[in-house]
């Protein structure tokens, strides 16, 4: 992979802070940190563009049906074979 040198601009207190992380040890440099950064926020872009296609696909999906809670449990538990006084 190709490496692109950047320029930016930081004010005092957050060059404070990228120095603070590297002083702790868990970053090797600036590079590093912003890297990281970067990383984390494509996860995020890629987290919520999940999220938003499931609540489309919720929408177009029709109105709710109710659900039947003591169905569900009495389900789940004869599927787990728990014992009947298990339950709660």
């Amino acid at each position: 992979m190709s490496m692109h040198r950047k320029t930016i601009t930081l004010t005092e207190q957050q060059d404070g802070w990228v120095k603070s992380r590297i002083e702790s040890g868990q970053f090797g440099n600036d590079s590093e940190y912003i890297r990281h950064l970067i990383r984390q926020d494509q996860q995020a872009q890629e987290r919520l563009a999940t999220l938003r296609q499931a609540l489309v696909e919720g929408e177009a999906s029709g109105e709710p049906k109710p659900v039947d809670m003591a169905a569900i449990k009495a389900a789940g538990r004869k599927r787990m074979k728990a014992p009947e006084w298990c339950a709660r």
